[in-house]
């Protein structure tokens, strides 16, 4: 099925081609380190594509810059399948889930990932999604006394911000150890990019940083943030304070039902799920490849639909939304995605829309409503968390 299913991404790519883009966007980054090129000011490939990651990120890709573009661009391909596979297997650790552990059943899911749209967007674009979102999981499903819990995630919030938010998810939840581990390691990559990059560091941490348009707009349908999903609502490219308004409110809330939910034994993947989807939908820009987190999400659910066909049912209806590209059968040519009517805003927000609804039930359902199971029904295995939880833990 793996091989059926890579074949077929090359049968695709001689009718969409895929660009991977963004790997060479990494490769230039890698090479303005070992050149001493300005890091922020290179454009490359036909989008003319810059830098948005912090100088700590560009020391990583410097290897990248020893390969030749034709064979980076196909070795993104496979390595992201590789990592796939490894976010499935995360998955399966934090949704307690033994059965895709097996080499067969593993391979099998991963054939079927693929065609996941975030997952296909982020080989077409050769992105570090996967990468990522496999440090943050493999961390999280560690034990809390492991020796240095806490550190992956401050790493992978040194290369892309954004995991920040599972370091205050870590505080919230008790684990204030990890939680300073994270921002120890994180500061660690801040003060490794001073040291070998300073110009760029000052350049990217006062500057850059708060150039979201650098990024791209926000009010295309690429966004499936919350920004996004206000922009083309409002039909506006800005929208401003509503925008800030949501996502502060967002942020709170979302973050008291990770904490909410964290805090029980035996639901800490919903208190994982409910923290990635809070920082998926208040960043500025969450590329819909950035979703990706919808491996672990369905990985989750499916520990719930086992002789329930209604909770079958809704499982099958979010491996759909996450396959069937809905946002890019709107019009999006040009400034299209702005003047849409009512009835394609859904269409067009497929994400931010499940992220909200995900995080009203986490917040709203009370008792085993959320996951279909009483509190501690679910119990992790020890070398997935915490290794004995008893009874909810305090609040304290």
């Amino acid at each position: 099925m793996l091989a059926v299913s890579v074949a077929a991404l090359g049968v695709v790519h001689l009718f969409v081609p895929m660009p991977t883009s963004d790997i060479l966007v990494y490769r230039a980054m890698g090479d303005s380190v070992l050149t001493g090129g300005d890091l922020y000011g290179f454009r490359v490939t036909e989008w003319h594509l810059p830098a948005t990651y912090p100088p700590f990120a560009a020391l990583l890709f410097v290897p990248l810059a020893r390969i030749s573009p034709g064979v980076l661009q196909l070795a993104s391909i496979f390595a992201n399948v590789a990592l796939l596979a490894l976010l499935i297997h995360f998955s399966a650790r934090l949704a307690g889930l033994r059965a895709t552990h097996r080499v067969p059943s593993l391979l099998a899911a991963t054939a079927l990932a693929i065609w996941l749209e975030p997952v296909y967007q982020t080989i077409v674009f050769g992105q570090i999604n996967l990468a990522l979102t496999c440090l943050v999981l493999w961390d999280l499903t560690r034990p809390d006394g492991a020796r240095g819990k806490g550190l992956a995630i401050g790493i992978a919030a040194g290369i892309k911000l954004t995991p920040a938010l599972f370091a205050v998810y870590l505080l919230l939840t008790g684990r204030v150890r990890a939680a300073l581990v994270s921002l120890a390691g994180f500061a660690g990559t801040v003060l490794l990019g001073v040291v070998a990059l300073p110009g760029a560091s000052v350049e990217f941490w006062t500057e850059r940083l708060y150039e979201t348009g650098r990024v791209g707009e926000a009010w295309i349908v690429d966004n499936q943030s919350l920004q996004g999903l206000l922009a083309r609502l409002l039909h506006t490219t800005h929208p401003g304070a509503i925008w800030l308004a949501g996502a502060v409110l967002t942020a709170v809330l979302g973050m008291a039902a990770a904490r909410r939910t964290g805090l029980v034994a035996g639901r800490e993947a919903w208190g994982v799920l409910c923290t990635a989807l809070t920082a998926l939908l208040v960043s500025p820009i969450s590329w819909s490849h950035h979703w990706v987190w919808c491996v672990p999400l369905l990985a989750v659910l499916a520990t719930h639909i086992r002789r329930d066909a209604g909770r079958r049912a809704i499982w099958a209806a979010l491996a759909v939304l996450f396959t069937a590209r809905t946002m890019w059968l709107v019009p999006h040519k040009g400034a299209l995605d702005l003047v849409l009517p009512w009835w394609q805003q859904p269409l067009a927000a497929p994400y931010p829309l499940l992220g909200v609804a995900f995080l009203l039930a986490a917040i709203f359902w009370r008792g085993g409503a959320l996951t279909g199971i009483s509190a501690g029904a679910l119990t992790r295995p020890a070398t997935a968390g915490r290794e004995s939880v008893p009874a909810p833990r305090s609040p304290s």
